[in-house]
């Protein structure tokens, strides 16, 4: 396996981790009835948790 697989591979294993990891603070913030924090155009904000999507797909550049 060359190089750049090598690193295809270990980029798309991180990514389906924070994918996952998304899911679940998603999962608990609902749970716990609590806010999510998130920062919107330069400005932190408090996002009732119950708007967002429960899941996200992160988007990567191809190479």
């Amino acid at each position: 396996m060359g190089n750049k697989e090598q690193l295809k591979e270990e980029r798309d294993k991180i990514v389906k981790g924070l994918e996952e990891a998304y899911r679940k603070l998603v999962a608990f913030k609902k749970d716990k009835n609590s806010p999510m924090i998130v920062l919107r155009e330069g400005k932190i904000t408090a996002v009732d948790p119950n708007e967002v999507l429960p899941t996200t797909l992160y988007k990567r550049k191809s190479g």
